[in-house]
């Protein structure tokens, strides 16, 4: 695959194969510009018709604050990613990391859908409403790290110490992005 734009059907491909933990996912997805702002424009469209329905619900104030940490939050891992490439002398693949890892998020809603299945049939079955719901968390969370480690290490060539530690700090950035100015104003209040 080149570095260029890809087809839908190839970032699908790429998805499929980085999902079973096949590193050849990666290289259908593009490793330009273009293909990292095609890999946002999905994660942005949510939040913006979100707020637009917000600004009727909830007022413009607290639309816009939600649309603004949203988007923080989408490109915290995009920024803090850069850094540690950048860091370790990979920005040369960096575009193609981040394109995927942005595709990939994608994976997490449908991977939730499957262990839903299961879950309702046990809760019907009479498993405790919480214990299914840590359980899907508990999949998910396991599963979403994983894929985030697994696109370092292959996206970007590092060491799983390496990956591992970009997994780390990126979440951790991203939950002091989120969560640091409501314990700020909870702090304050």
């Amino acid at each position: 695959m080149s570095g260029g734009s890809v087809s839908r059907k190839s970032v699908l491909i790429g998805l499929w194969r980085v999902a079973r933990g096949k590193p050849d996912g990666i290289a259908y997805f593009g490793g330009d510009a273009a293909s990292f702002l095609s890999s946002l424009a999905p994660l942005l469209a949510f939040p913006l018709v979100g707020a637009v329905a917000g600004l009727f619900t909830e007022g413009p104030g607290q639309a816009l604050t939600d649309l603004a940490m949203t988007l923080c939050a989408l490109l915290t891992p995009a920024v803090v990613s850069y850094e540690l490439a950048r860091f370790w002398q990979r920005t040369d693949a960096w575009v193609r990391f981040a394109t995927a890892f942005n595709w990939c998020e994608w994976i997490l809603p449908v991977l939730a859908c499957l262990i839903l299945v299961p879950l309702s049939v046990a809760i019907t079955l009479g498993m405790n409403e919480d214990a299914a719901s840590l359980i899907l968390l508990g999949c998910l969370g396991s599963y979403g790290l994983w894929l985030h480690w697994f696109l370092a290490r292959n996206a970007l060539s590092l060491s799983g110490l390496r990956a591992a530690v970009l997994v780390f700090v990126v979440n951790l950035a991203t939950v002091a992005v989120v969560m640091g100015p409501r314990l700020l104003i909870h702090g304050l209040a």
